[in-house]
This record gives C-alpha cells, structure tokens and sequence, in this order.
C-alpha cells in the first residue's frame, strides 16, 4: 500500500499537462495583430525620417539668417553669396543653399532658401529686411507641400508667401 500510496502521490506532484504550447488560431491573431500595428507604425516611422532631414535646412536658413544680421551690422548691406557669411554651410544630398536679393534691392534685404532635393522634403526660405530704424527683422517659410519646388522667397519680416507657412520670426 505505501507503493501505491507513492505512485499517486508522485502522480500529483508532477502532473502531466497535455496543454502545452500555442494553438493555431493563438498563434495567427498575435500575428495578425502585429500586422494591424505595423500598417498603423510605418508611416508614422517614415515621416519622422523626413522631419529630421528636414531639420538640417530649418537649422541651417536660420543660421544664414542671423549670420545676414551680422554681415549687415559690419557693412550695412547684405550678401547673396553664402560664403561671405563665414558658417560653412554647403550643399548635401538633401538641399542646396543660397541667397538672393529682395526686389527692393541687396540694401533692403535678403532671401535665404533650402532647396529641397528630394520630393519627400520640404523647402524653407528665410528672410533678412532692414528696418525703418536700421534694425534687422528675420522670418523663416516652410513650403506646404513637399517636394522640389523652389521656394517662394518672403515679402517682408512679417508675412509669407501664400504657398508657405510662417516658422518662426
């Protein structure tokens, strides 16, 4: 009796589960519901790949616009040529840089664009203007829609171009 009294106790102290492992259908809803949230993750994912190549020309017009302030502290006009400003800036597989008059002429103020080189970017153009009091007032545009269109330079230190959206001022 005390064999038997044994057996059993072993018998239910290591029972036996015969329900190991993951079902079928366990197995295609984790599935399935990984597929549900990679569709709803990957495009967020990708646009943030943009922003931050997008940064490189927001951190870039912003530094070509204060740099512009400078330059026309020292020499009382400004420059469209972008190596005269002293910041390194140089075109990249992503945007090419450069500078352009105002149409009230290089003494009143100057636009600074990033060209987007890809049609997943966004383009950006920053703006210098004089002042009544020969101060410098800046500006910077983001292009709506992305893409390789050149953007539209600003028309003063306060507003935009209707195709753009004020950054920052």
């Amino acid at each position: 009796m005390k064999a038997e009294l044994k057996a059993k106790l072993l018998k239910n102290l290591n029972p036996k589960n015969q329900d190991q492992g993951f079902t079928l259908i366990e197995l295609l809803v984790v599935i399935i519901i990984i597929g549900i949230l990679s569709v709803i993750a990957l495009p967020t994912f990708l646009k943030q790949a943009a922003k931050a190549r997008q940064s490189e020309a927001k951190n870039n017009v912003d530094a070509m616009n204060r740099s512009q302030q400078v330059y026309y502290l020292e020499n009382q006009t400004f420059t469209e040529d972008i190596n005269m400003l002293s910041i390194g800036i140089s075109s990249s597989n992503n945007y090419s840089y450069f500078s352009v008059a105002t149409a009230d002429g290089i003494t009143s103020g100057v636009a600074n664009k990033a060209k987007a080189l890809e049609s997943d970017l966004k383009g950006y153009a920053g703006g210098v203007f004089r002042t009544a009091g020969q101060t410098t007032q800046t500006i910077m545009c983001e292009v709506l829609i992305a893409g390789t269109d050149l953007p539209e330079s600003p028309n003063s230190g306060s507003a935009c171009d209707a195709a753009t959206q004020t950054r920052m001022k």
